[in-house]
């Protein structure tokens, strides 16, 4: 809030994230020839989002900049009076009801000087800064955040590699045993084990461990850039799709827990990718 002359000016921006700029503004009447300049100043600062922007005044001293239209008032009162009486309904209050009527009030256009101007300007700049300065604190709480997921994700695929051999060898043995069991004549063990390796490959996971691992730095580096939001939502959904085709092709419980873990913290990622911008 600031004063200048007779007039004590408040300033009001709320913002939330947005995939482009939508500003709603209220902005007083004497104030609406710079309505276009006062949106352009909101957009360069802010980048995008859903910001509601008002200006309001409260006078403290001078002439009051509004009038009472009398001439029409009275055209009112002498109208609505004639009806009551054709209708025959009780008088009425017919002053509350006139200066609800369009057109009583007038308010007297105040012409805004290039001084006042420039200090409607400087006090929308100092409210943006304000507003800017707290984002910069909420951004750096997200990626904080952010930095301590991806490593809980970084650590739980880390933790995949110690049940690789036994998922494995827990096949091979499942698929020989299986084999015995329906084994009518002789097995031909060349042929056996080309068919167990290439079993064995489809279920192999080191391409989405690497992949995964490569997409986790990219996110790192891209969540220090400024406005990466968009980006960082595209490549969540790539870290999802390599934890998901993890998960398919575990068949291990172990390993399953921790791709569930993995999940859990890129959806904690994701409900925060939508306050970032």
């Amino acid at each position: 809030m600031s004063d200048y002359n007779s007039k004590k000016v408040s300033v009001e921006i709320r913002a939330l994230n947005s995939k482009s700029m939508d500003i709603n503004t209220r902005i007083p009447s004497c104030y609406k020839e710079l309505e276009n300049e006062l949106r352009k100043l909101v957009s360069a600062a802010l980048g995008r989002g859903k910001v509601d922007f008002s200006i309001s005044i409260d006078s403290i001293g001078g002439q009051s900049t509004v009038s009472i239209n009398r001439a029409l008032a009275k055209t009112y009162y002498n109208d609505l009076k004639a009806i009551n009486e054709d209708i025959e309904e009780k008088t009425e209050d017919y002053l509350s009801v006139i200066m609800r009527m369009p057109e009583i009030l007038n308010s007297n256009k105040e012409t805004v000087v290039e001084q006042e101007k420039n200090w409607l300007l400087g006090i929308v700049a100092d409210s943006l800064a304000n507003l800017n300065a707290f984002r910069r604190k909420e951004g750096e709480e997200l990626e904080q955040e952010y930095a301590e997921r991806i490593n809980d994700i970084r650590e739980l695929l880390k933790g995949v590699s110690k049940y690789e051999k036994e998922r494995t060898d827990t096949i091979r043995d499942r698929m020989r045993k299986a084999i015995d069991e329906l084994q009518t004549g002789v097995v031909d063990e060349n042929r056996l084990e080309q068919e167990m390796i290439f079993y064995i490959e489809k279920l192999d996971v080191s391409e989405e461990k690497m992949r995964l691992s490569n997409h986790l730095n990219y996110f790192e580096e891209t969540m220090k850039t400024e406005m990466s939001g968009k980006k960082l939502g595209f490549i969540g959904q790539e870290i999802g799709r390599e934890i998901n085709t993890l998960g398919s092709k575990s068949n291990h419980a172990e390993m399953q827990k921790l791709v569930i873990g993995m999940k859990d913290h890129l959806e904690k990622i994701k409900e925060q990718i939508l306050n970032t911008l």
